[in-house]
């Protein structure tokens, strides 16, 4: 990988150019793609295939990544690898102003789980993945010219084991919901269910529904909506001054817990003109995490409730500050038997945070508020987890800035691990 590049000036003009077409006729409705959580890392791990021939490759899912990246240096080998030439379609479309010796223009791919960042150039290849109809995987589909940034292998120091990238699913247009739909010519949509189980597959969903989950529940039409924000300041390890973030935010107007509103700085719910404060959705940040003031707040509040209910509070745990006998906890379908936690967001909307998403066993005498301390004046004020998302469907809808979700699914007698891979289409 080149180690010296310069920096050159584009237009901006709107390029409204197709990089990827479908190396068929066959036009699908959408796309699928297994999640499975890592036991050791908790992270939360795709396959899809690349190369030619093809390779499967194993890719922590980061959803607010930039676009795709992979370990180039050990056995990269495909005949169908193309690099991106300065000043290209392809280095416009993916905003790289840098360009190396060698004429190819990349980025900065980024660890988003050590927050290491490094120079990666841009090319394309083949990816292959199954198409669906929202119920069952079909045929296996074909992008040939899937842009992508190459990383040195020290990029991948952090992820789990056997893991070459991360398969970055923001806002640009070259992240994996933008690419597909463009080389599909379907919507800008895309629908992520992760599975509590470290054995089971959740599943990501490209394009519109509907997303059955079994036993033949279309969760596509359960959904509540919200609207999506955009950070006006970016929020990546290398940016552009005037950049914004490519990350998922959405409009927490309020915390209630058992129905009471927690008292909290509520001007920390806000962006503000830095790009400091507001809630974000992550799925490399394992638990939610919180503002130091908000934390306090909310684990205030929540010990109260628990205590209201009869459940005995014993000595915390790190990371986990608020901490209770699992004797005086009962069991629902829900999860634990434990006050329930409502977000109270833009349209009106509540997410509500049961049981199942809101306590986590760490032994078998103790379970504890999935919630972590993220310290005084942190870039994000909430940043929810993803153990807070496992088993609730989110469908992200880029073209109309719309969140939809579903709470747990729990709720509704299913879960993520319940997409049926098994049988083809």
């Amino acid at each position: 990988m080149a180690s010296s590049f310069h920096v050159f000036l584009f237009s901006p003009l709107l390029l409204l150019i197709c990089l990827s077409h479908a190396q068929t006729s066959f036009r699908p409705h959408a796309l699928v793609l297994p999640v499975l959580k890592d036991p050791s890392t908790l992270q939360y791990i795709t396959t899809l295939e690349q190369r030619t021939p093809l390779v499967p490759l194993k890719l922590v899912v980061d959803l607010g990544g930039q676009f795709l990246w992979v370990d180039c240096d050990e056995g990269y080998v495909s005949s169908s690898y193309r690099p991106s030439r300065c000043r290209s379609a392809q280095c416009s479309l993916a905003k790289s102003g840098a360009c190396t010796g060698t004429n190819t223009c990349g980025n900065f791919p980024e660890n988003t789980i050590t927050s290491t960042s490094t120079f990666g150039d841009l090319g394309a290849d083949a990816i292959a993945l199954q198409s669906t109809d929202g119920s069952n995987p079909g045929r296996v589909v074909t992008v040939p010219h899937f842009l992508f940034n190459c990383a040195p292998t020290f990029l991948l120091r952090g992820l789990a084991t056997g893991v070459k990238g991360m398969a970055g699913l923001g806002r640009t247009r070259i992240a994996l919901p933008s690419q597909f739909a463009a080389a599909f010519s379907f919507h800008r949509k895309f629908a992520l269910c992760l599975s509590s189980s470290t054995t089971s597959n959740g599943v990501m969903f490209f394009g519109d529904g509907p997303y059955i989950l079994l036993p033949n529940n279309d969760i596509s039409k359960l959904l509540t909506y919200t609207s999506l924000f955009i950070n006006p300041v970016s929020t990546s390890g290398v940016s552009s001054q005037g950049e914004p973030s490519d990350e998922y935010f959405i409009g927490v107007k309020s915390i209630k817990i058992n129905e009471k509103n927690v008292i909290l700085n509520t001007s920390l719910l806000s962006i503000n003109n830095d790009g400091f404060g507001g809630t974000k959705i992550s799925t490399v940040n394992h638990y939610t995490t919180l503002e130091t003031s908000i934390y306090e707040a909310i684990t205030k509040a929540f010990i109260r409730e628990a205590k209201s209910r009869k459940i005995t509070q014993v000595a915390s745990i790190a990371p986990f500050g608020a901490c209770f006998s699992s004797k005086t906890v009962g069991v629902t379908r829900l999860g634990p038997a434990v006050p329930f936690i409502d977000l109270s967001l833009q349209n009106e909307s509540v997410w509500t945070i049961y049981g199942a998403n809101s306590m986590v066993y760490v032994n078998n005498d103790v379970v504890c508020l999935a919630f972590v301390d993220g310290g005084l004046n942190p870039r994000t004020s909430i940043v929810i987890g993803g153990y807070q998302l496992e088993d609730n469907l989110l469908q992200f809808d880029l073209a109309t800035s719309k969140l939809g979700f579903s709470s747990s699914l729990l709720s509704r007698q299913t879960t993520c691990a319940n997409f049926n891979f098994t049988s083809n289409a």
